[in-house]
């Protein structure tokens, strides 16, 4: 696929997209948002990928989204234009990451906005020391977007998210970590570096399962009725038992020798 606005490579069994606007802070448009999912929906059906990592070129992550697309919006708002269920389908990145190959998000600089809320459905995000995320939409008299007011909530915790939400402050990467925002906060010539470490990892790691694991992770949390979280477990399990990966990882362990997953 040629895109225009993100790099796209593949290392050992990582896929890896990197926004790709420098000189304009990695600002979000909506042909970034499409070249990303596309992206991630060709590795979604590749087996040899079994983990994602999404970072950016320059000094920040995502400065928020492009002033041109919030005059393209306010002209089409003036002119009576139905916009409002457009953002969900013009967007669904909630939908998509959680059900997509597991997704690592390295963050340096500003992650603002549709910069941060990009990112609240990845299944890990590591920042550099200089890293600073917020939810600023409040500062333009907008509404937080893409689930974020349930996201970030799950990450961070009711107290948090309302303070980050209505205040639309700069949450400094030292700050996020402690709150849950961020799982690691690394040196900023080091943050790819432990980005594709992590998801190299997880790549390497039984993709039949490791995508079970996130089905549960994304339906169970909500669920109240234990009884039907641990359901939704043991069927799964069952599942697992009987798949190739299983196997060898029993085999492995008896000729005391590392697996060979994903064959």
């Amino acid at each position: 696929m040629t895109t225009e606005q993100i790099l796209v490579e593949t290392k050992n069994r990582v896929g890896i997209i990197r926004l790709n606007r420098p000189e304009k802070l990695n600002a979000w448009t909506s042909k970034m948002n499409s070249e990303i999912h596309s992206q991630i929906n060709e590795w979604n059906d590749d087996s040899s990928i079994g983990a994602i990592v999404i970072a950016a070129e320059g000094r920040s992550f995502c400065a928020g989204a492009d002033i041109g697309d919030f005059a393209d919006r306010a002209e089409a708002d003036s002119s009576g234009e139905n916009t409002i269920s457009k953002p969900i389908a013009a967007y669904s990145t909630p939908g998509l990451l959680r059900q997509s190959k597991p997704t690592i998000a390295a963050v340096q600089g500003y992650a603002v906005g549709i910069g941060l809320t990009m990112i609240l459905p990845c299944d890990i995000r590591i920042a550099a020391e200089d890293a600073k995320l917020s939810i600023r939409f409040i500062k333009m008299g907008l509404m937080p977007e893409l689930g974020s007011t349930r996201i970030l909530s799950e990450l961070v915790g009711l107290g948090h998210a309302t303070d980050m939400c209505l205040s639309g402050r700069m949450v400094p990467a030292d700050e996020a970590l402690r709150m849950g925002l961020v799982s690691d906060v690394v040196p900023n010539g080091e943050l790819f570096e432990k980005a594709f470490e992590r998801a190299e990892e997880i790549a390497n790691n039984p993709t039949d399962a490791v995508m079970m694991i996130k089905e549960l992770l994304a339906k169970n949390p909500m669920d109240s009725d234990l009884d039907a979280v641990m359901e939704r477990e043991s069927l799964r399990d069952q599942i697992a038992r009987r798949l190739p990966n299983h196997s060898e990882a029993i085999e492995a362990f008896s000729q005391k020798r590392d697996p060979k997953f994903n064959q």
